[in-house]
């Protein structure tokens, strides 16, 4: 089993700053990719950030320029940086974890609320 724990949501004035972590732990061999995705009240979950593990990044276009994706190992930290009130969503981190025996599987953390209001 892997664990995805995401840790760093909360209350921020449109503008500011805040900074999500995603830890992996459990049965990790190796991970591909991880990114973080999030879910809006009322909406569809959409992609936020990936990071693979050759360290390429890809951003959506809401958020180019305002938020930075960086990866350690099996963490990956999500920066986020000018929040607009549309930035508020539930947060969720997704990795994609290799096995000993070369199988992939797609993991989710339960996520970490993000909201953007003064």
């Amino acid at each position: 089993q892997v664990q995805l724990v995401e840790s760093g949501g909360g209350l921020v004035q449109p503008g500011g700053s805040l900074r999500l972590s995603c830890a992996a732990s459990g049965r990790v061999f190796s991970i591909d990719t991880m990114g973080w995705y999030r879910q809006a009240p009322g909406k569809q979950r959409e992609l936020v950030a990936t990071h693979t593990s050759d360290g390429t990044t890809n951003y959506a276009d809401s958020v180019k320029g305002r938020f930075t994706i960086s990866r350690d190992k099996s963490t990956v930290y999500l920066q986020m940086n000018s929040l607009k009130p549309e930035d508020t969503a539930v947060y969720s981190c997704n990795a994609w974890v290799i096995d000993s025996k070369d199988v992939g599987m797609a993991y989710w953390g339960k996520g970490t609320l993000v909201t953007v209001s003064s």
